[in-house]
């Protein structure tokens, strides 16, 4: 059972109600929460809401709402490749290729899956105690809650933001300089399967912080910080200052060979099958102990073998 009590934040002023309360309570999807509202499971300032209705700001809203049942969910012997872990957390170092949790397409064979058959209790929990996502083609650092006192504590951090998750990339172009990007992402509004940025109404507060690590003649590689979590973030974001992520296939376009490029180099751009962006650094408040805990994950070989190929071949464009 959901039993939750919340203000409605005056900055919501003017949402509509189902657009306010995914703002409010970021944990649970917008189709869910409209599930909620269809089956009259909440209520505001006493009386049953629609959807639609406009928010005003400083709304009590109670939920009274059963928990989404979960899909029975099959554990499978996969090989993960385990950073730290203790009784209350796990983090994993994903590789290339691996989805993290199962949909449509994807029902097994995923990050999920695999954690089942290593920790069995997982599959009392929601979403097996994972509480943030990499997409399939993104490497690096995730953390994964084992009880639920870790998974309400690490969610309660990631909502305030305080969990540290630092990127490198590789992009499109040769950047100036570091700074910040910050604008809604929402979903495209015709390519449903693709993210954007959009207007606030329609979209989700997201800010992404960058910093150049190296310049090459037609790329540069940068160390990203993300200050919120939305899907696709750093993809949208990067692509959106026009300097997608090198290599992806949905935010990047069709793959530019800079002109005058050497054979050598041609093959590795070529070869390159995925964005080029990992999860490098992973920090967080121990839900038990509370102390400070940090990891790092190496980049991947195929990330080592293209940032090589790109300093070795600078000289061809001088």
């Amino acid at each position: 059972m959901i039993k939750i009590e919340l203000n409605l934040p005056i900055e919501l002023k003017g949402l509509r109600l189902d657009q306010a309360l995914a703002k409010a309570l970021p944990d649970y999807s917008r189709t869910e929460i409209k599930s909620w509202i269809d089956q009259k499971a909440l209520v505001v300032n006493g009386k049953i809401p629609r959807a639609s209705d406009k928010v005003h700001g400083n709304e009590i809203v109670i939920i009274n709402a059963h928990r989404k049942q979960q899909p029975a969910w099959e554990a499978e012997n996969i090989t993960l490749d385990i950073i730290f872990e203790d009784d209350a957390l796990l983090v994993i170092n994903k590789p290339a290729g691996m989805v993290v949790h199962p949909a449509a397409g994807n029902p097994n064979k995923t990050l999920l899956n695999a954690l089942l058959h290593h920790a069995p209790a997982l599959k009392d929990l929601p979403r097996a105690g994972i509480i943030h996502r990499l997409d399939r083609d993104t490497t690096g650092l995730l953390v994964i809650a084992k009880t639920t006192a870790a998974l309400k504590s690490l969610s309660a951090q990631m909502r305030k933001r305080t969990i540290s998750r630092i990127y490198q990339a590789i992009v499109m172009g040769t950047l100036i300089s570091g700074g910040t990007i910050d604008a809604p992402i929402g979903r495209h509004p015709i390519q449903r399967k693709r993210m954007s940025v959009t207007d606030e109404e329609t979209g989700r507060p997201a800010i992404t912080h960058y910093r150049i690590i190296e310049k090459y003649p037609h790329h540069t590689r940068i160390r990203v910080q993300l200050e919120t979590g939305r899907t696709h973030q750093i993809r949208v974001h990067m692509a959106h200052i026009r300097h997608a992520i090198f290599g992806d296939p949905i935010y990047g376009g069709r793959l530019q060979l800079p002109k005058g490029a050497s054979e050598e180099l041609i093959s590795v751009l070529r070869g390159f099958k995925r964005q080029a962006l990992h999860a490098e650094e992973l920090g967080l408040i121990h839900p038990v102990t509370r102390k400070q805990m940090h990891w790092h994950a190496p980049l991947p070989e195929d990330m080592h073998t293209l940032i090589s190929i790109l300093k070795k071949t600078s000289h061809e464009f001088d």
